[in-house]
């Protein structure tokens, strides 16, 4: 009788031991979340992802990550074979490329109130809004700003703590710090050009409407830059390597190469480039608004990448996805990214503290987000191609910027219709 009792005990230790295993993770929800290759964004997430776990035992997440060329391919080919990301981040711009493709859900408004999102957020964020619907949200947002090499500054007998603040300045400001060869040729920059870079957006929603115009009407679905403003900023921007001589496009690459490198003085980016250029230890950088024209108006591009629910995730799976976005969404994940990637937060409330704004870093990139905008694009990487190629015609075939500008416009505004149909 006691050997019964004996054995009894021990099946119901082991009955109790497999269903303390089940409650403790053993079988716990296993979702995948998929980004695109950035190693601060990379350390970050993985991060985040450890303090999840953490606090949400039950749910386990694969982080998996691709080259920026080759993301968007995957993403598409892996969800639509019913695999992949349950969580993946797109680009804003992406966004009607990848509801067309079934590849995202809206958020249910149950988890994700609407009401909420706009009362905490930065308005920028209605770029994921469909009619009623949220496609996303975004951990952080960026702007652009000026970077500089305070070195190169004051080898060049300029103020390495007065950057440049209007548009004639930074010209001004390049001629003085370019470095040439015996032949003309360019060994360190004044600024870099770099279309394929942030050059498009500066272009596109800073000096046309410095110029006095606007890269669109009717809510970004009519190309309106084909004008006397579009053709100034083109002109200005094409100027400065066929007229002042201060850069050059494909100077090594990369515009955010060559000022890492110290082979240029000026580059404008975003704030994601705050983590890599912080390892920087061979000279000093500063970062400051994007100049102003000479009668002070300001203009600012801001964006951001956001975290959304695909298709494949259902049942339990989307259950624990939408755990996790409200994580990587939260105020403790903002904090932690804007520390690893140095973007700012997207909640109003994280990124707007009298710290941030004071910071000699932050501050420029927050005060850039006070006057930006947030093109509307039906396909990014077709419609910034289509900046790159305009300014290659004139750059490096030599045509007039007035016809390569109406050849832009044109090809933009297919792009753009097409997207409508």
């Amino acid at each position: 009788m006691e050997r019964d009792m004996r054995f009894g005990h021990m099946l119901a230790s082991v009955a109790f031991g497999f269903a303390t295993l089940a409650s403790t993770g053993a079988k716990a929800v296993e979702i995948e979340y998929w980004q695109y290759v950035f190693d601060t964004r990379v350390k970050a997430m993985n991060q985040l992802i450890a303090k999840f776990q953490e606090a949400n035992p039950d749910i386990k997440v694969k982080q998996t990550t691709f080259p920026y060329a080759d993301y968007q391919t995957k993403v598409a080919a892996a969800i639509l074979a019913g695999q992949g990301p349950d969580v993946v981040q797109l680009f804003y711009g992406w966004t009607d490329n990848f509801i067309a493709g079934k590849m995202i859900r809206p958020l249910r408004a149950e988890a994700f109130p609407a009401a909420e999102i706009e009362r905490d957020f930065f308005p920028i964020v209605s770029a994921m809004k469909r009619g009623n619907e949220y496609y996303g949200l975004p951990t952080a947002v960026r702007s652009l700003a000026l970077f500089y090499n305070k070195k190169a500054f004051k080898d060049a007998g300029l103020d390495p703590n007065n950057p440049p603040k209007t548009i004639d300045e930074l010209v001004a400001a390049a001629e003085k710090t370019v470095k040439r060869d015996g032949s003309g040729n360019i060994v360190s920059a004044g600024m870099t050009l770099d279309m394929g870079g942030q050059d498009h957006q500066w272009w596109r929603e800073v000096l046309i409407r410095q110029f006095g115009g606007a890269p669109y009407t009717e809510n970004d679905t009519k190309v309106a830059y084909n004008d006397e403003a579009g053709l100034k900023a083109l002109t200005f921007y094409t100027d400065l390597q066929k007229k002042h001589k201060i850069g050059q496009a494909g100077f090594m690459d990369e515009g955010q190469a060559a000022f890492r490198a110290g082979l240029a003085a000026m580059t404008i980016d975003g704030t994601f480039r705050l983590g890599s250029f912080g390892t920087i230890k061979a000279f000093e950088w500063g970062v400051t608004e994007l100049p102003a024209n000479a009668q002070g108006v300001r203009s600012n591009y801001a964006s951001y990448f956001a975290n959304a629910i695909t298709t494949k995730a259902e049942g339990e799976k989307l259950a624990a996805a939408e755990k996790f976005l409200k994580y990587v969404s939260s105020p403790e994940a903002m904090k932690v990214w804007m520390e690893v990637v140095g973007e700012l937060p997207a909640r109003r409330e994280v990124a707007l503290t009298p710290e941030n704004v004071a910071h000699p870093v932050y501050g420029p990139f927050l005060k850039g987000l006070e006057y930006a905008h947030t093109t509307l694009f039906k396909d990014e990487a077709a419609q910034r191609q289509v900046a790159i190629d305009m300014a290659n015609r004139v750059l490096i075939g030599g045509e007039d910027p007035k016809t390569s500008l109406a050849k832009a416009a044109e090809a933009e505004q297919a792009i753009i219709d097409r997207a409508k149909r």
